[in-house]
């Protein structure tokens, strides 16, 4: 059977770059909703629009009752509009290349489904007037879909020559980093959600934990996480022809360094707005890190394969570290 996308494919290639810009802007919108998420949250605009899926009664958009924290809160909903525009865009560019990756193409609609279901959770977490743990989950599935969005601008990335061989414990460090980083941001989550911004200037339910504990909690994991950081890029050092994985494990240890200190200093300020702002972002900013020290010490984890389905090795065209 036909579909639009195959009869669009039969009549038009897009090239390789055009994928690369598709999935680049997939992968910042996705990262940049996590940020005006967090511009919404310690604003107190979380009931801007305090309802969904339209922003008021008889209004999809905000009205100036609403105030100030209707157009945050709409703003932010706005913004799902722009993502879908740049994930349509990365779906597009992956159908219609030459010759087909279907691969490519279920990573791509995989983003798609995600931005979907992460709005469902969004308006129920307004439905439910932010119920800590549904406002936590709706964090937690906008990092699943910064991985897709991680995993497919990583794969439009690759090419297909000569890889580097890691040594079994370089892998098995790296997959550890991966596991103790998602363990670091579930964490967080419980301390932003027994913390004091609750995301509305109302008096908004809090998770059961004593914040100075799961704080304290998350602190030791990020430490773990720099240490793991530090070992892979260790490591790599000491592994011929692995530039671009030193490059990525460097990186991931001076963002961890930056963001544990944001971490002290907002804990030891009182937690101001902006910095918690700032923390979100670094967190966005460590998850894609932990991911690609990951995805650069398994060079075939995400290869493309070949008609026996085979894996075959890569190469990387040129990209800033």
């Amino acid at each position: 059977m036909l579909t639009p996308f195959g009869w669009l494919a039969e009549r038009m290639t897009l090239g390789p770059r055009a994928l690369r810009w598709g999935t680049t802007a997939s992968l910042l919108v996705s990262i940049l909703i996590i940020v005006t998420g967090g511009v919404v949250r310690v604003t107190g605009s979380g009931l801007g629009c305090p309802t969904w899926p339209a922003c008021d009664t008889g209004s999809l958009a905000t009205t100036p009752e609403l105030g100030i924290h209707g157009v945050i809160e709409f703003t932010n909903r706005a913004l799902t509009g722009v993502l879908i525009v740049a994930v349509g865009w990365a779906i597009v560019a992956a159908r219609l290349q030459k010759p087909r990756d279907r691969s490519m193409t279920r990573l791509a609609w995989s983003q798609f489904w995600l931005v979907i279901a992460n709005a469902i959770v969004g308006g129920i977490s307004v439905l439910v007037e932010l119920n800590p743990y549904v406002v936590a989950f709706h964090f937690i599935m906008a990092t699943a879909l910064l991985t897709t969005t991680t995993l497919t601008w990583h794969r439009a990335h690759r090419g297909q020559s000569a890889a580097v061989r890691f040594p079994s414990r370089v892998g098995t460090l790296s997959w550890v980093l991966v596991i103790v980083t998602a363990v670091l941001i579930a964490v967080g989550t419980t301390v932003t959600g027994s913390g004091p911004h609750s995301g509305d200037s109302a008096d908004v339910p809090r998770m059961v934990f004593v914040w100075e504990q799961v704080t304290i909690v998350h602190g030791v994991l990020g430490v773990a996480a720099l240490v793991l950081g530090i070992a892979v890029l260790v490591q790599c050092l000491r592994v011929p022809g692995a530039q671009l994985a030193v490059r990525r494990s460097a990186t991931f240890v001076a963002i961890v360094v930056l963001q544990a200190g944001l971490g002290l200093a907002q804990s030891l300020l009182g937690l101001p707005e902006w910095m918690v702002v700032l923390h979100l972002l670094g967190s966005a900013l460590v998850w894609v890190g932990a991911l690609r020290v990951l995805l650069d010490t398994h060079p075939t984890l995400f290869a493309p394969k070949t008609p026996s389905g085979s894996t075959l090795p890569e190469t990387r065209v040129t990209v800033s570290p």
